[in-house]
């Protein structure tokens, strides 16, 4: 999961310059997405991703590293580009819920990057996720998922990449 847990906080690091909705509000008078989404997070954020990704193909074929999966160039792609297109989605629900920018929405803004990347890798390289993500792999995902958005969260805020702790 490296490849879609690296994206979010590769964005918020990097991220910043013109939002993905060009400052446009819906017809119901609310911003599309927000400040927080830019095309330089998102550039960024699948960057590290993908980056991350390399890597672990690379150790894999380098080492034989049992404990990882067989990684593709597509699934990297599709992992990274899909936690940033998940996070995105939540976005655009969180203000049509008249949601601001950094408000809390419990299990949306822990799992949108799970099931961006999942949704993603089902439509493009469904025998991936079926083959790598078994019943004990997801049910790690769902615990581990939380604890790293929150623990990631909190160290941005301290370092002063975020402007709230959650």
């Amino acid at each position: 999961m490296l490849p879609a847990y690296v994206p979010n906080p590769i964005a918020a690091l990097f991220g910043g310059g013109t939002p993905i909705d060009f400052g446009k509000n819906s017809p119901d008078r609310r911003r599309i997405l927000g400040d927080g989404k830019t095309y330089r997070g998102l550039f960024f954020g699948v960057l590290g991703g993908v980056g991350i990704g390399l890597l672990q193909i690379w150790l894999s074929g380098m080492y034989g590293l049992p404990s990882l999966p067989l990684h593709t160039y597509l699934s990297v792609a599709l992992l990274a580009s899909g936690a940033l297109l998940g996070d995105i989605c939540k976005s655009y629900f969180k203000r049509r819920l008249g949601k601001k920018r950094g408000e809390k929405w419990p299990i949306a803004d822990q799992y949108d990057l799970v099931s961006g990347a999942f949704i993603l890798m089902l439509l493009f390289d469904p025998s991936w996720i079926l083959t790598y993500v078994t019943l004990p792999v997801l049910t790690i995902i769902l615990i581990l998922t939380p604890v790293l958005h929150r623990a990631v969260n909190m160290f941005g805020y301290l370092v002063g990449v975020k402007e709230v702790p959650w």
